[in-house]
C-alpha cells in the first residue's frame, strides 16, 4: 500500500458518495481507480508512469476524464465541503507556474486559464477557505489577471453575518457592495487612495494567514505545485481532489 493510498476512513466517507451502476458490465474496482489518480495527483508523475498496482494508466485516466466531465468530482467537493466553518471566511489567490506542455493544448475558442506574469507562464488558483483553513470554493484565471472578478464569483452565496477577509486586492467597491448585500461584512484594509476608510479589525485580519497555509498544503500535491494538464478543466478538478483530501484528512484527525 502507498502513501498516498486512501486510508480505510477515507474509503468510507468517500464509497457511499460515488455513482451508482446498477446494470451492465461490472465497473473496475473505484478504490483501486482513485488510488491511482491520487498517486498521480501527489507524485507529480505523468499517467503512463502510474504503477501496475493501480491497474491499467488509461482506465485510471478515463475515469478521471470522464467523472469530471459528468460532474462526479463537483459533487463529492459539494458534498465534503458541506460541514464548513461559515463564521469567517477568507480569500486571496496563488499563482502556479505552468510546465511547457501545459501550453501546448488547442485552442479552439476555449479558455484554458494560461497567462504570461513576471513568473513566465502562470495559471491562478482563486480560493475562499473557512476559518480552519479548509477549501469552500475555488475557481482559476490566467496569471496575469486581477483576483477581483474571481472574487465576484466566489463571493455570490455567503451566508448573513459572515465575516470575509481579504487584502487590499479586493478593495474594490463592487466587491464590498457584494459582500454587504448578502448581509455578511467585508474586513478588508483600505488601499491608501481610498477617500473614506471602512471599518476593519486587525485583530480578525490576522486569521488570514489560514488561507495562506491552505495554499502551502496544496502545492504538497506536485501535480499542483506546477501545472502539467493542458485543459484548464482538468487542471481545477485536479485541485478539487487535493481539496478534498485535505478536508478528508481534517475529518479523520478529529474522528
Amino acid at each position: 500500500m502507498s502513501r498516498y493510498d486512501l486510508t480505510d476512513f477515507e474509503w468510507r466517507v468517500l464509497a457511499p458518495l460515488l455513482p451508482n451502476k446498477p446494470r451492465g458490465v461490472p465497473r473496475v474496482d473505484d478504490r483501486r481507480v482513485l488510488n491511482g489518480i491520487f498517486w498521480v495527483l501527489r507524485s507529480g508523475a505523468p499517467w503512463r508512469d502510474l504503477p501496475e498496482r493501480y491497474g491499467p494508466r488509461t482506465t485510471c485516466y478515463n475515469r478521471f476524464v470522464r467523472w469530471r466531465k459528468a460532474g462526479v468530482w463537483d459533487r463529492l467537493m459539494d458534498a465534503i465541503t458541506a460541514a464548513f466553518d461559515g463564521d469567517i471566511q477568507m480569500i486571496d489567490s496563488t499563482s502556479i507556474r505552468a510546465h511547457q506542455q501545459a501550453a501546448t493544448a488547442k485552442r479552439g475558442g476555449r479558455d484554458h486559464c494560461l497567462g504570461r506574469s513576471r513568473g513566465g507562464l502562470t495559471t491562478k488558483i482563486h480560493a475562499v477557505v473557512d476559518r480552519q483553513g479548509l477549501p469552500i470554493r475555488l475557481g482559476l484565471s490566467a496569471g496575469q489577471a486581477h483576483d477581483a472578478p474571481a472574487a465576484l464569483t466566489l463571493l455570490d452565496r455567503l451566508d448573513p453575518r459572515t465575516i470575509v477577509l481579504g487584502d487590499k486586492a479586493y478593495d474594490g467597491n463592487a466587491i464590498r457592495d457584494l459582500i454587504e448585500s448578502q448581509g455578511a461584512v467585508p474586513n478588508i484594509p483600505a488601499k491608501s487612495n481610498r477617500k473614506w476608510r471602512p471599518c476593519f479589525s486587525k485583530t480578525l485580519y490576522r486569521e488570514r494567514n489560514q488561507v495562506e497555509r491552505f495554499f502551502s498544503k496544496l502545492k504538497h500535491f506536485r501535480r499542483i505545485a506546477t501545472r502539467y494538464d493542458k485543459l484548464a478543466d482538468n487542471f481545477i478538478a485536479m485541485v478539487k481532489l487535493a481539496s478534498m483530501r485535505l478536508w478528508l484528512r481534517a475529518y479523520e484527525s478529529t474522528a
